[in-house]
């Protein structure tokens, strides 16, 4: 951020926004940039007026109002930079926001610029010319690295502390703390520290990965999951699984070092309860990345522009935290209506699709994104156009080696030893279930079982399996139109 300020300030931008949460660190590189511009720097708050940082124990609190400071701030004659603290709550009212685009005009041809620095942005229409938006990005790796160097310095020299880090312990702790502030990374590792015993070990990325669950959740925009699933816990889908085993290693740097790209992402679709959401799951977990699932329906708001906001702060956590797998999870129910959105919401859902696209075709950052669909027909076009995912993937109904696969799984995860059944002959009477309806089948058997005080037998899964009607026949239409799109537009994710 300093480099990018340091020019804008030199090339006399009169407003510009920085936008963050570290307050302190931000304050920190622009009190650099002053000294190295020879420019005092004042700082103002609604709480204390105006504060000079070289004298702090002179306070200005006539300057508290926000339109006696902005006419000060016209009246200065003196190279200065002006930092204005959580001036965003006062940009509602008319007079404040017509004396701030006069202070603008004025200090386009004096040494004087303006800085608003927040953790939010919301910009009155009539300043969308004048301002500039700056990004204060959160704490990048050699950052982080920094500072854990001088925990460990601060830990070993208080003799109180042990430090146990080998060096890929220590990358795996950076690497855990992308993401967070620096303050939040100082808080999680001390907590780290304070739940081992005194001890900073390996341990601390698990301490420090809950604390971002923390952050995440306070988003209010995506969820983190801590999934348990493998790969070899989803039956079939051998092609998928075959496509995603050659790219475990596609965010390493011998991926970049070998001309690679990181993968974009892969759009499911295919017949309900077949294993999409499931991979999802088992994805992270193999690649051991972080898995956030993003729920579209929580972008919308009632306020105008806020809807865009949403999506742009659960790209920037998502980014801020990458390597990351991003799950969409029914994507097409998320930007349905997206056609009829300019009668129906005013554009919002059009614009708030476009913007998500265009980042799905544009991203830099290393975020997989996974996206489901079960009904292809609310599919916008623009969504499965070539670019935006890797690969679009049909999840079809088991076949009978598949099914054997998945009756396979599901009994050993409830404690049943396969041998103990016939598998091929529950394949061939489970033909049209799919994989959740052959768990809910096994989940039935034990219920009848367990009532009757036995183990479990085949009969009781044969006979669950005589009074189910499988969603394959009773949507027969939709999964014959849907096998028929998939036909040239995707590729089979078994096979």
């Amino acid at each position: 951020m300093k480099q990018e300020l340091d020019i804008y300030i030199r090339a006399r931008y009169p407003l510009l926004w920085v936008v963050t949460p570290e307050e302190e660190r931000a304050l920190k590189e622009l009190e650099e940039l002053a000294t190295e511009q020879r420019k005092r720097l004042l700082l103002w708050s609604i709480t204390d007026g105006v504060v000079n940082p070289a004298l702090p124990n002179r306070v200005d609190s006539t300057k508290r109002d926000p339109l006696a400071l902005l006419k000060a701030i016209q009246e200065d004659g003196d190279p200065t930079i002006w930092v204005l603290r959580d001036f965003h709550p006062f940009l509602k009212d008319p007079t404040v926001v017509r004396r701030l685009r006069e202070v603008a005009f004025a200090l386009k041809t004096s040494p004087k610029t303006v800085i608003l620095l927040g953790p939010v942005l919301h910009i009155p229409t009539e300043l969308e010319k004048e301002i500039t938006v700056v990004d204060f990005d959160l704490p990048d790796a050699q950052r982080l690295d920094q500072l854990l160097a001088g925990i460990i310095e601060a830990a070993q020299g208080s003799g109180k502390i042990t430090v146990e880090l080998d060096r890929r312990q220590r990358g795996r702790l950076v690497q855990a703390c992308l993401g967070l502030t620096e303050s939040e990374a100082e808080n999680a590792i001390a907590k780290a520290i304070i739940q081992a015993g005194d001890r900073l070990d390996g341990d601390a990325v698990e301490a420090v990965t809950a604390e971002k669950q923390q952050i995440i959740r306070k988003s209010g925009l995506l969820e983190f999951h801590a999934s348990q699933e493998r790969l070899r816990n989803v039956g079939g889908l051998g092609a998928l699984k075959e496509w995603l085993r050659k790219r475990v290693r596609a965010f390493s740097d011998e991926a970049r070092a070998f001309g690679l790209p990181e993968p974009k992402g892969i759009l499911l679709v295919g017949v309900q309860g077949c294993g999409k959401s499931l991979v999802a799951r088992a994805v992270a977990n193999s690649w051991r990345l972080p898995l956030l699932r993003l729920d579209v329906g929580r972008l919308f708001s009632s306020l105008v522009g806020s809807s865009e906001e949403n999506l742009r702060n659960a790209i920037r956590v998502a980014e801020s935290i990458a390597p990351v797998v991003l799950w969409v999870d029914e994507i097409e129910k998320g930007f349905s209506g997206v056609g009829s959105s300019n009668v129906s919401d005013a554009g919002t859902a059009a614009r708030v699709f476009g913007s998500f696209v265009t980042w799905l075709q544009e991203k830099q950052a290393p975020v997989f994104v996974i996206a489901t669909a079960n009904d292809v027909s609310q599919l916008p076009p623009e969504l499965v156009r070539k670019g935006r995912f890797d690969e679009i993937f049909f999840v079809d109904l088991p076949d009978a080696q598949e099914r054997a696969e998945i009756w396979r799984i599901h009994l050993l995860k409830r404690h049943r030893d396969p041998q103990d059944f016939d598998l091929h002959t529950l394949a061939m009477a489970s033909d049209g279930l799919s994989g959740a309806e052959i768990e809910q089948a096994v989940i039935a058997g034990l219920y009848e079982a367990f009532d009757q005080g036995r183990p479990l037998q085949m009969d009781d899964l044969l006979n669950v399996l005589q009074e189910t009607i499988p969603l394959s026949t009773m949507m027969q239409e939709q999964i014959q139109a849907l096998r028929e799109w998939a036909h040239q537009r995707a590729r089979p994710a078994s096979g």
